[in-house]
């Protein structure tokens, strides 16, 4: 900002002459500039000093010593109306810029920044040219003749709302990336992260600092693809109408961990350029693993108990107990396993002292280990299966309850071995086995089996296997009364 203490620029139609002298916008202190520096003496620099003036987005003005107006730009001839022609020349601001009553204390607050160290800060309420008031707030600085007396004081003001508006933004942006409760990344557009606030520091597993300039690769073990996909898509369409749910797994020190993370994208532009430059991607994302989790579960346990429903209205309908026990077996793999085999005690149930003797199982039904469709029954025979001794079927009936198997982190080939040494389908990976008891006796086994292409059974799972097991058995138990009679 250029403040002199003689007449005005060029743009006020007065010549450029006297000292001209900068102002720091930091300490209010000021710097001489000479006559002899290039393009201070002539039109050159009169020109400069214009445009500088017309350029500033801030309007300013500036009075010298008397309290003349000296200078007056197009940013304060847009807040107030007044042109230059009518500013410059001007002794003071009363009467047509300040009311008159308010005009000797606002001309002796911004005229005591000439004998001020730095700048002061106030907030005035002016008039337009057409009558109307406008609050603005100032910051004024004294400037400085050669001899290092006080020359003059320049102003620099902004209607206030629109400085609120500059400081409201600051202060978000400060908050978001210090004490947001969600996670805030600005991407580039390389994708790299270029600002980390200290939540997404955290859901990273890294510090603020380390994630920086690094590939979003060697942060998450997958996802990234999905990830960066939608931050590309945000810098060529503009940012997408709705939050995106997307689940990552994030390399932490402590290990690999499966995370849901709720996004939302802005694009973000220069507002320097006359066309929009993409800066890159303000991501924003909140941890939403643990309600998702729950949604799941709780939709997995509404479908099996639908299932567990329908398959008691279909069994009902079965004149063959038998037949109502593979109907429970077929509604129960949906979603759920692959297969499924229903082993019985060979010679009739079990006491729970019995079961402590060697047991020996016979095939009742299985599913068809090629093509999908219906169980079948079998063993009509009734020579009981070839299962080795440990075999997870015979344990569950040692047990009394449910057992999990799986191969385990193999190649393909020593899967399918595992699998028919088990006398299971060759494409079997996980397991398990959940025990046919009714009227306090053991019946058998259900043995439930999923391929590669499902994860590991759980918990959760052998609670559901446990609930299809008791109807199997109950259906089963009938059908041996049905027999006996």
């Amino acid at each position: 900002m250029i403040a002199r203490s003689e007449p005005a620029c060029r743009t006020c139609g007065r010549s450029l002459q006297g000292v001209q002298v900068s102002a720091s916008r930091r300490s209010g202190t000021t710097d001489e500039l000479g006559p002899d520096e290039p393009g201070r003496d002539g039109s050159d620099g009169s020109d400069l000093l214009a445009a500088l003036l017309d350029g500033m987005d801030a309007a300013l003005c500036a009075f010298d010593a008397d309290g003349v107006v000296t200078h007056w730009n197009r940013e304060a001839e847009r807040i107030l109306g007044w042109s230059a022609e009518e500013a410059v020349g001007r002794q003071g601001l009363a009467g047509w810029a300040v009311r008159s009553a308010d005009a000797e204390e606002v001309e002796g607050r911004l005229l005591s920044a000439m004998h001020a160290p730095g700048r002061q800060v106030h907030e005035f309420a002016l008039l337009t040219k057409d009558g109307g008031r406008v609050l603005v707030r100032t910051q004024s600085a004294a400037v400085r003749g050669p001899d290092g007396k006080p020359a003059g004081v320049y102003c620099a003001f902004s209607e206030v709302h629109a400085q609120i508006d500059l400081e409201r933004s600051i202060a978000l942006s400060e908050a978001l990336f210090e004490d947001a409760s969600w996670g805030v990344v600005l991407v580039d557009v390389d994708l790299r992260p270029a600002v980390v606030n200290a939540h997404a520091a955290r859901a990273l597993g890294t510090g603020r600092t380390s994630v920086l300039g690094r590939p979003l690769g060697e942060l998450l073990a997958q996802g990234v693809e999905e990830l960066e996909s939608a931050l590309q898509h945000v810098l060529a369409e503009g940012a997408p109408p709705a939050p995106a749910e997307m689940w990552v797994t994030v390399r932490t020190p402590q290990g690999e961990q499966r995370r849901c993370w709720r996004s939302g994208f802005l694009r973000l532009a220069s507002p320097l350029a006359e066309e929009p430059v993409p800066l890159g991607v303000g991501w924003l994302f909140q941890d939403v693993t643990e309600a998702k989790q729950g949604e799941q579960e709780a939709s997995l346990l509404r479908f099996r108990t639908q299932q567990l429903h329908r398959a008691s209205r279909a069994a009902a309908e079965c004149e063959d107990p038998a037949e109502a026990a593979t109907v429970h077996l077929d509604f129960a793999l949906a979603g759920f396993a692959d297969h499924a085999l229903i082993d019985r005690v060979a010679g009739g149930a079990l006491t729970d002292a019995e079961a402590e003797g060697p047991v020996r199982l016979v095939r009742v039904a299985a599913t068809p280990s090629g093509a999908p469709g219906p169980s079948r029954l079998a063993g009509r025979a009734g020579l009981p299966v070839r299962y080795a001794e440990g075999h997870p079927a015979l344990q569950c009936v040692e047990r009394v309850g449910a057992l999990r198997a799986s191969a385990g982190a193999v190649r393909p080939e020593e899967a399918r071995e595992w699998a028919l040494a088990r006398q299971w389908p060759p494409d079997a990976v996980h397991a398990l086995c959940a025990v046919l008891r009714s009227r306090a006796r053991t019946l058998g086994v259900v043995t439930f089996l999923r391929g590669a292409g499902r994860s590991a059974f759980e918990r959760s799972d052998a609670v559901y296997a446990e609930d299809v097991a008791v109807r199997i058995a109950a259906a089963l138990d009938l059908a041996g009364l049905s027999d006996e009679e």
